[in-house]
């Protein structure tokens, strides 16, 4: 009897170092810290890779840009020194610079549009660019609609005349403020608060969970639904990585990605409409203005797209 659960045992521990020697653990990094949705949803990625493949594929995270900012991680990436990265779908046009289409204000309507847009002919041609930049795109997450606070009511595009708006360093947002006619200024993000408190600007844009995680709302008295831009974010995996797995481990792959994005999806859209609430009750003036001005104000902006990337190219992202 002894011998025989000797060799049991024995065997018992075979078999574990055999199938930890074939375990494969996932490394995934992202600029976002651990109260935010995107990483809640990566949590549910890890632990429903972890169920499906039977502890076969694992997850470690590296939260808050513990390796860097985005652009250090996706070259990490497509070194192969890091397996999976969370970028904005958009930024990714600093080497895949069609991106900056469905960057541009009102472009896409909303995120089931965004969605159309990357699963069609449009996104099939850029899903082909990001696997030339040696990353395969897995899933595109919510992040949330842009909206604009600020000191006094837009009811309409004529009230945005002569509001300084703080934006942040980018292309599409800086075009947002100067075409439908404000002015904006380039302060960094951690010093939003205070350059509104003190009139420095008189306005700003965010998703309603950053003007509630920022507190912007104490210094702020209107949002206008504006709804300018749709922020997402894009799930990668090293291309290396991923054509080294079995149809099976993509699918679990594949599967739990869809998992968490479907909770940090859920969790971004509640938020949102709690919020709408919450800043009402606390005597927040909401204004919801007719966005057919602001999308014509935006055909300068089209037009210089067009010119780099051809005639009828937001047309052909659009798909509409």
């Amino acid at each position: 009897m002894k011998l025989t659960a000797t060799l049991l045992a024995g065997i018992t521990a075979l078999a574990t170092t055999v199938s930890v020697s074939h375990a494969t653990e996932l490394t995934f990094g992202m600029q976002d810290n651990e109260v935010s949705n995107v990483y809640k949803g990566a949590v549910e990625f890890q632990e429903k890779l972890s169920e499906l493949s039977g502890g076969e594929m694992t997850v470690k995270l590296f939260p808050s840009a513990t390796l860097g900012d985005f652009k250090a991680m996706v070259a990490q990436v497509q070194a192969s020194e890091l397996d999976m990265v969370l970028t904005g779908y958009p930024d990714m046009s600093y080497v895949i610079p069609e991106l900056k289409l469905v960057g541009a204000p009102y472009v896409v309507d909303d995120f089931d549009h965004l969605k159309e847009i990357v699963a069609g002919p449009w996104g099939q041609k850029m899903d082909a660019k990001f696997q030339g930049q040696g990353v395969k795109l897995l899933d595109v997450w919510y992040y949330g609609t842009r909206q604009t606070t600020s000191n006094r009511a837009i009811n309409s595009m004529e009230d945005m005349k002569g509001l300084r708006m703080r934006t942040p360093n980018v292309p599409f947002l800086i075009a947002f403020a100067e075409n439908t006619g404000a002015t904006p200024a380039p302060v960094a993000f951690q010093e939003v608060y205070l350059a509104l408190q003190t009139n420095q600007v008189d306005a700003e844009e965010n998703p309603l969970p950053t003007i509630e995680a920022m507190k912007f709302y104490e210094v702020q008295s209107h949002i206008a639904m504006t709804n300018h831009f749709i922020a997402s974010g894009a799930i990668q995996i090293s291309k290396a990585k991923w054509d080294g797995f079995s149809d099976e481990e993509k699918g679990w792959v594949s599967e739990a990605v869809a998992a968490g994005g479907k909770l940090s999806n859920d969790l971004t859209f509640e938020a949102e409409k709690e919020l709408v609430s919450k800043f009402k009750d606390l005597g927040l003036t909401i204004t919801e203005p007719d966005l057919a001005p602001f999308r014509s104000a935006m055909k300068p902006y089209y037009d210089t797209l067009e010119a780099e990337f051809g005639e009828g190219a937001i047309s052909d992202v659009r798909g509409r």
